[in-house]
């Protein structure tokens, strides 16, 4: 076998080990990288280390600290208790409300995982109050922070941008966020009409709302963190160097611990990607990506690529990472693709990576899933919870496959 077979393989492995153990797969990478870098490309440690993404290395890790400060501060969680408070009382809105605030937190930066981690543990006390069902509850807050989770700001939209720049699909940033938001919006719409949203009548109790007071360190964070994302969005700053000269304002201003703060980066999931990104780089290096394009090629035709792309990541994202994982692995393999295919829209096709490898995160074999699996205390509940997860999240296969198929086009165009 020569080396594009070598490491075409070594992805392979890294997916498996990364569904059927609990290994960080950007260890697994790193450790394949420079095996077969060394072994069958022939190539120095130098040349395998130069694969190493640095720029998104600084650019995860500064917009993940940013937040982990607003989180370490318990800013973002006071913003999220205030704003249930818009919902008056009305048990109808809770859902559509919890929606809002995940899609909103995970949007600006901290990605679904921080979001739901964050606004679970409240969804579920004052749904279990008011008597929503934890499972339309489960629905809207992980829909809503998949749905934010492909901002230009936030940690898994970074990633998947920064894929799709490398692979000559650049410049998409709002339309990458639209179609994923949309598509989320569009589920959860069905799962609110379906699961007896309308029917929910009457008002909580007002206590159920009531907040901790902001303070000074509060209003810091998020005076600082909103300057950032207008200094991103407006003016171009640079995601990452920008996120490290706000940590540091914060830091100056002694509205967050320095030492708490770093703790939270969640520095395997930086690994993670980090290291199956330089993989994928030895792939380019050695013609992996090209044996591999070659093989998806089989599965499509220029006229049902969208579909099968959505289907087939959002089957490997069901039991692997998506962000550390499947989009670093399939959006690279998008140009070439197309020119095997012979036909297709390279934009229509990475929308359905992106939305096909997300709908599936609500079930309970995700992060997702299982933080709401674990926010429910009750435990023939809590078992009830985790079997309508799995379900719907086996069924977003299907449903994200069909959604891309009939909209990726359109949303490509637009």
């Amino acid at each position: 076998m020569n080396a594009a077979t070598f490491s075409l393989l070594a992805l392979l492995a890294a997916i498996v080990l990364s569904m059927v153990t609990r290994l960080n797969v950007g260890l697994i990478a790193l450790a394949l990288a420079w095996l077969i870098g060394g072994l069958a490309a022939g190539l120095t440690p130098e040349a395998v280390m130069n694969g190493y993404p640095v720029s998104l290395f600084l650019t995860i890790s500064g917009v993940t600290l940013l937040f982990a400060c607003a989180e370490s501060n318990n800013a973002l969680r006071v913003l999220a208790t205030r704003t249930v408070r818009l919902a008056r009382g009305r048990r109808w809105a809770l859902p559509l409300l919890f929606f809002l605030i995940a899609a909103i937190v995970s949007m600006v930066g901290p990605g679904s995982i921080s979001s739901v981690a964050l606004v679970i543990p409240l969804a579920m006390a004052i749904g279990l109050h008011a008597k929503v069902p934890a499972f339309l509850i489960a629905l809207a807050v992980t829909n809503g922070a998949n749905a934010g989770n492909l901002s230009p700001v936030s940690t898994v939209g970074i990633v998947a941008n920064n894929r799709m720049a490398e692979a000559g699909l650049g410049g998409h940033e709002w339309r990458v966020f639209a179609a994923n938001f949309l598509a989320h919006l569009l589920v959860t719409a069905i799962a609110f009409l379906f699961l007896g949203g309308l029917r929910l009548r009457g008002e909580v109790d007002g206590r159920e709302l009531e907040s901790p007071p902001f303070e000074r360190h509060h209003w810091i964070s998020i005076a600082i963190i909103t300057a950032w994302i207008v200094g991103v969005i407006f003016f171009k700053l640079p995601l990452g160097l920008s996120s490290f000269a706000a940590v540091t304002l914060i830091f100056i201003l002694r509205a967050a611990s320095q030492d708490l703060s770093i703790k939270m980066v969640p520095w395997s999931v930086v690994l993670m990607v980090t290291g199956v990104a330089t993989l994928i780089a030895l792939m380019e290096k050695t013609g992996g990506l090209n044996l591999f394009t070659s093989l998806l090629a089989r599965l499509a035709t220029p006229g049902t690529v969208n579909g099968v792309m959505a289907f087939v990541s959002g089957a490997i994202s069901t039991y692997s990472s998506t962000s550390g994982v499947v989009l670093p692995a399939f959006l690279p393999t998008v140009p070439n693709l197309v020119s095997q295919l012979g036909g297709g829209d390279p934009l229509a096709i990475a929308l359905s990576i992106n939305v096909g490898s997300a709908l599936v995160d609500v079930s309970p074999l995700s992060t997702l899933g299982a933080l709401c699996v674990a926010a429910v205390k009750d435990p023939e509940e809590s078992q009830r919870l985790f079997h309508h997860l799995f379900v719907w999240g086996v069924s977003m296969i299907l449903v994200g496959a069909a959604i891309c198929q009939l909209f990726a086009g359109w949303m490509a165009r637009l």
